[in-house]
């Protein structure tokens, strides 16, 4: 267990496999190794955007399932053996930021994210997992591990557009972007409550996916303006709430050209590239029409991935669905993480699952 073998990012546009020492344990955290794992759309924002800057030898990858090897001696709840979710935000839990209740922002903005980000992701033999007893969380065994994944991010992010939006009954939503994230952003959405929900996407397997989640009106941006078609969709009443689950900076004014006054206008969405967003000012009321506009990172630690699984256990929510390309193999993994990048139509979210 010297050395482990990873896939990195070796700058920006370049991926690789790398060999690098094992993580090395301290008192309240952990180390793992992956069960099952899955590329997003965010590594390739990383690699091939240059979102977060240059990173050189990072081993990539924020979502996995995994069974814990070995644990620090302050640990408490988890022990070598167990199986368990490991959430794509791990905070520092001490930190003022989380107890402000803004954990994914702990000791500075973002920072709650760390894999692939700030230290070595999940794209790797062994990973290490700070503060275990907060960011870790057994998996059922009614759940397995390549859909246990989905909760390490998809759902999550998703179900916490619908959150941002303050979804509630019967109220009409749009959800921009129906690639993983967005499928969950509408089955979070139709859980909440809402009566009617337009899915905005091009792909026919994620439309297929959406209908199947609960929306109920598809928008196809290849068909026109999506504003103007929801608009005569509506009887040019406006709806209630949008949730931002793809597209670029020109989403945000789609949004409050849509959106009632004193509606929500919920981001999810990675910003991977562009300086400023613009707001339309009329249809913003001139500043004054109490439409807001929200944005946050998904609420990562144990109590968010327990909850959501019990979600998955009680069979409220199929993952399954999203999981169109499967994998066996450890080094199947960059073949998954390209797949990301060219986003073949009939993709939603490969998974390699090394063990069910």
């Amino acid at each position: 267990m010297a050395t482990m073998k990873g896939l990195a990012m070796l700058g920006f546009d370049k991926i690789g496999w790398i060999e690098k020492e094992v993580p090395e344990v301290g008192p309240n955290d952990a180390l793992c190794r992956p069960l099952a794992i899955s590329p997003c759309t965010s590594d390739v924002h990383t690699v091939w955007e240059h979102a977060i800057g240059d990173r050189h030898d990072l081993i990539l990858g924020h979502e996995a399932s995994a069974e814990v090897v070995e644990v620090g001696s302050l640990v408490k709840d988890f022990k070598p053996g167990d199986r368990v979710i490991i959430p794509a935000i791990t905070p520092d839990w001490e930190a003022v930021e989380s107890q402000a209740g803004f954990s994914q922002h702990s000791y500075g903005m973002l920072n709650g994210w760390k894999f692939s980000n700030s230290k070595d992701g999940t794209f790797a033999e062994y990973f290490h997992v700070n503060q275990a007893d907060g960011n870790l969380a057994h998996l059922p065994d009614e759940i397995s591990a390549a859909d246990a994944v989905m909760l390490s991010d998809m759902v999550p992010t998703g179900f916490h557009g619908a959150n941002l939006a303050e979804v509630a009954y019967g109220e009409t939503v749009v959800v921009i972007g129906i690639g993983p994230v967005g499928l969950m952003a509408v089955a979070g959405t139709v859980l909440r409550g809402a009566g009617r929900v337009y899915a905005v996407g091009s792909r026919k397997r994620c439309q297929e996916v959406a209908l199947a989640y609960g929306a109920t009106d598809l928008v196809n941006y290849k068909d026109g303006d999506i504003v103007e078609q929801v608009k005569e969709a509506q009887h040019g009443k406006p709806v209630d709430k949008v949730i931002l689950a793809g597209g670029g900076l020109e989403t945000f004014d789609q949004a409050v050209r849509m959106v009632r006054p004193g509606g929500i206008v919920a981001n999810i969405n990675y910003l991977g590239t562009g300086e400023y967003i613009q707001i339309p000012r009329v249809e913003w009321g001139l500043g004054m029409g109490h439409i807001r506009i929200v944005g946050g990172l998904m609420p990562g630690g144990r109590k968010n991935m327990e909850y959501l699984a019990q979600v998955l256990v009680n069979k409220r929510l199929d993952v399954g669905r999203l999981l169109t390309h499967r994998f066996s193999r450890f080094e199947d993994l960059e073949e998954g993480l390209l797949l990301m990048k060219d986003k073949p139509r009939d993709l939603i979210k490969p998974v390699i699952e090394l063990t069910s």
